[in-house]
This record gives structure tokens, sequence and C-alpha cells, in this order.
């Protein structure tokens, strides 16, 4: 079944590439995949969320401190 304009993700559940592009191209949220620089490779492979995150910590370059970014963030696995 095809899925348009996902609002959200939900842990546990599987997601075509097409379907993570969409929504990090509509949402302010990072995505962490298994899968290096190859996930929007191929549309049709499906990923699972495995984790979500309410925010993350980033170290800056530039002025060597570490900001907690208030941001959602999902760790997907290839299925």
């Amino acid at each position: 079944m095809t899925r348009h304009k996902l609002n959200d993700l939900r842990v546990g559940e599987n997601y075509s590439a097409s379907e993570l592009d969409s929504f990090v191209s509509s949402s302010d949220v990072v995505i962490i995949s298994s899968n290096d620089s190859q996930l929007f490779s191929d549309p049709e492979r499906e990923y699972k969320v495995v984790h979500q995150f309410n925010g993350f910590f980033e170290h800056s370059s530039e002025n060597g401190e570490k900001y907690f970014r208030d941001k959602p963030a999902f760790l997907v696995e290839k299925v």
C-alpha cells in the first residue's frame, strides 16, 4: 500500500525510501540511516524506523560549543 504525504513516522513501521524522502522534504527532522549515504538511492527500498529521539547534541566547529537541537531524529535500518 502506497502512503502519501506522511505527517509523522512511527517506530516499528516500514517506509519506502521515496516516502522517507518526501517526509524529510516537508518536515524539520533528521534521519539517521544504517545504509550510509545510499538512503535515497533506491526509491523502493524499505526501511524500518527503529528509534525516535526528541533531539540531539551537535558540536559547533566554529566556537567549540555543544548545542542541544530540539528537532526530531529518526533511526532507520534497511529491511
